[in-house]
């Protein structure tokens, strides 16, 4: 046979097999909307028959392929290489469509055997000593101070906010939930508050100043740090706040309380046990401590390959399952665990407008890849909060049981302070 008939016959075979095989796995799932694809050799794929419809271009056979064989992976970079367009809808309907659809389940056969295999490897995956911590940190938060500031609030909050109506600004809700972890953390004049991976700061400078806190705050960024000491001395909180780049586990001393928002992700599933254990060893014998975290109302699973390779190396969002256990073992208490729900996906939504808005200045920062790399993760993100059990635990503990009140009542009727 010659080449030039294998090239003729190649393509008849994509165009035979791909569609099929993509049909057959896909179409069981989707009970709402429509998806209607657009395959390299101008076939009309429609999976579904309800609305909205969303249409997908993917423009080569070896994407169709890479797709069938992992979607977890090759969708975003398809997406980020112009390889996967659409001429109907966007990357985020794309995305809420299919989650909505696939719900919390774990899809085709291929895709809960490639988890299996993940599983078994994640351990090795989330190897994180303090060099590779302080690397991993580095590739996310030391990017442009400007990209930031561009789709983030005032403060540069950059985790759950909590929203007490849905109508909430961002600033807002941003404002809503420093103060709630405030009142949770039931702070006194003058105590001595650590706070592990504070980012920007600004929730330590707001803990100085409404309640009058000696704060110390970790990162692991340089740029982080940078940018919470110059905070700190325009807010003139020299003398109460202070930024060390630092590892947690390099940390000593005694706290009255300990607060971590948005790094526990961070840790790899097998430094559970040292976490908590250093929390222990550094909070004092009446101290409180408070975990924010993103966290899955799923079974345990492993890390999104995708994400853990352009956004977050070396993270992992935990199973309530798995948290539990390591606190137990340090000896610590829980006094309170609350579940945010669809908090994150509207903080999401929020950050992905705004990044939306200011694309073409953040573009110009980076280029056209990086900002649809930018959002794909946080339309990604913000469909999986709303559709695949991804929720935020925020875990209060303590050494003693009457270190907190035993009712809720001091949470109750609480208005949000000034910065």
């Amino acid at each position: 046979m010659s080449d030039q008939t294998q090239m003729l016959q190649k393509p008849m075979r994509h165009s035979f097999f791909a569609p099929k095989i993509m049909k057959s796995a896909l179409q069981k799932f989707f009970v709402e909307g429509a998806l209607v694809m657009l395959l390299p050799d101008g076939k009309r794929l429609k999976i579904g028959t309800g609305v909205p419809t969303v249409t997908a271009h993917i423009h080569d056979w070896k994407t169709v392929w890479q797709i069938i064989f992992n979607a977890d992976l090759h969708i975003g970079e398809a997406y980020m290489d112009g390889r996967l367009t659409f001429s109907q809808g966007d990357i985020y309907q794309f995305l809420d469509l299919c989650l909505r659809n696939l719900g919390r389940g774990k899809g085709l056969w291929i895709r809960r055997a490639q988890q299996r295999i993940r599983m078994l490897c994640r351990r090795m995956m989330m190897h994180n000593p303090i060099a590779k911590s302080q690397k991993n940190v580095a590739h996310h938060y030391d990017l442009s101070d400007q990209m930031y500031e561009l789709f983030l609030d005032d403060d540069r909050q950059y985790s759950c906010a909590y929203y007490k109506n849905t109508q909430d600004s961002l600033e807002q809700a941003q404002a809503a939930k420093k103060q709630h972890i405030a009142d949770k953390l039931l702070l006194e004049s003058g105590q001595k508050v650590l706070d592990i991976g504070c980012g920007w700061g600004g929730l330590d400078h707001f803990l100085a100043k409404s309640k009058d806190a000696d704060v110390t705050g970790l990162t692991l960024s340089k740029e982080q740090l940078h940018y919470a000491e110059q905070q700190t001395e325009k807010r003139g909180l020299l003398e109460r706040v202070r930024f060390l780049l630092k590892d947690y586990r390099q940390e000593k001393g005694s706290y009255d309380r300990i607060v971590s928002v948005g790094m526990f992700e961070h840790l790899g599933v097998g430094y559970f046990d040292q976490y908590f254990t250093k929390i222990n060893e550094l909070l004092k014998q009446d101290g409180i401590a408070l975990i924010h975290t993103i966290g899955c109302a799923n079974p345990p699973s492993s890390p999104h390959p995708w994400i853990a390779k352009y956004i977050f190396p070396g993270g992992y969002i935990p199973s309530l399952s798995e948290i539990m256990p390591s606190i137990e073992r340090s000896g610590l208490i829980v006094t309170d665990i609350e579940v945010l729900r669809l908090h994150y996906a509207k903080t999401l939504q929020h950050w992905r407008q705004r990044f939306m808005q200011n694309r073409d200045k953040i573009k110009a920062i980076y280029d056209d890849r990086f900002c649809r790399m930018w959002e794909f993760y946080l339309a990604a993100c913000e469909a999986g909060f709303r559709h695949s059990g991804l929720v935020v635990f925020q875990i209060q503990l303590a050494k003693k049981l009457d270190s907190v009140p035993l009712t809720r009542d001091y949470l109750h009727n609480k208005t949000i302070e000034a910065k």
